[in-house]
């Protein structure tokens, strides 16, 4: 079997809420957890489970990431989307999945969900991890592990970035032993596939007010590809998730909440048992900034349905693949294939 071919033919993955579940995102209080309070940790992976088996999202409060920090990120969004294109063009994103992805470009050709025809309506700088110029993965030739493409003239953007990823990977590393005791293994199980050099990404996005056509998003129906994602909501709404009932659920803004959500490699690895929910952007009434972590493991690890998530009854579903390889196979599909075929230009 290909590589192609096994993702192609993946299960669809549920919606939110199985069966007569509520269709509502629980919020998950980490401040007892994080404190160290006895029992903490298992009352919050119960939570936790109960969340990413029956809905695929929830948000956390008292994680610890300053608002000031996020709002400093958002602020520094603006500044960088308000340069003239010419100067945006220059960061033009790759194959490396790092720089400016303009307008119209992405059409998400793997979402189960929808039959996405129309190129999205936002715009986006993709961050990937900061390294130094020594850094070895540099020498490896590895396609995700490449210096990221920054712009001129905003220095306090650069910083800026660089400490909102470090501080939003210090709480996805503080996230793994509660999705490693929902899952029924020990606290550190998924600490090793992350201490090697995680993959994460930084999906800086520009939501305009636009009116949109049939069938066209800021961003279109998906599911992420990745571990989970972190995402801190601005008061401007826009971000929809699917309900169980087939209905758009708009995710409502909370102070200083973080919204978390499962992606499809996480998906796999679960067996299908945590749920990689759909969702979508749609134009807002102003414009809107999102700031999305997708916090992943070392591009080496391998999903292989976990024992916890396979039965008699339950089966493997899934092939096993390397995060390297079904990151590539995401990123080809939605990013480029589509843009090939479609001849999607620079910007429209």
């Amino acid at each position: 079997m290909s590589v192609e071919t096994a993702f192609v033919e993946d299960s669809e993955v549920p919606s939110i809420g199985h069966g007569n579940a509520p269709a509502e995102i629980p919020v998950l209080d980490l401040a007892p957890y994080l404190a160290g309070d006895p029992g903490a940790a298992e009352t919050l992976a119960g939570e936790l489970r109960h969340a990413q088996e029956d809905i695929g999202f929830y948000y956390i409060i008292n994680h610890g990431v300053p608002q000031t920090l996020v709002d400093r990120g958002f602020a520094e969004l603006k500044r960088f989307f308000e340069l003239p294109f010419d100067e945006k063009i220059k960061l033009k994103f790759d194959k490396s999945m790092v720089g400016y992805v303009p307008s119209k470009w992405t059409v998400y050709e793997t979402s189960k969900y929808n039959k996405n025809t129309k190129k999205d309506r936002n715009e986006t700088i993709l961050i990937g991890v900061e390294r130094a110029p020594d850094d070895p993965a540099l020498r490896e030739g590895n396609r995700f592990k490449v210096p990221n493409k920054w712009p001129s003239g905003l220095p306090s953007f650069r910083e800026t970035m660089i400490e909102y990823q470090r501080t939003m990977m210090e709480l996805g590393s503080q996230l793994l032993p509660l999705y490693a005791l929902a899952l029924d293994k020990p606290a550190d199980y998924f600490n090793p596939f992350f201490e090697g050099d995680p993959c994460c990404i930084g999906r800086n996005s520009y939501y305009p007010v636009v009116d949109l056509e049939e069938n066209e998003f800021g961003i279109a129906p998906h599911s992420d590809a990745g571990f989970l994602t972190l995402l801190p909501l601005s008061e401007v709404p826009g971000l929809e998730v699917l309900t169980q009932a087939g209905e758009w659920l708009s995710a409502p803004y909370i102070p200083g909440a973080i919204l978390v959500n499962t992606g499809e490699f996480l998906n796999r690895w679960t067996n299908g048992r945590f749920i990689a929910t759909p969702h979508r952007v749609v134009s807002p009434a102003t414009d809107r900034y999102s700031m999305a972590v997708f916090y992943n493991p070392d591009d080496r690890a391998v999903a292989e349905p976990l024992d916890t998530c396979v039965g008699p009854d339950n089966p493997p579903q899934y092939e096993p693949v390397s995060f390297h390889d079904y990151l590539a196979y995401f990123c080809d599909r939605n990013f480029f294939d589509a843009k090939e075929k479609q001849g999607a230009a620079a910007a429209e």
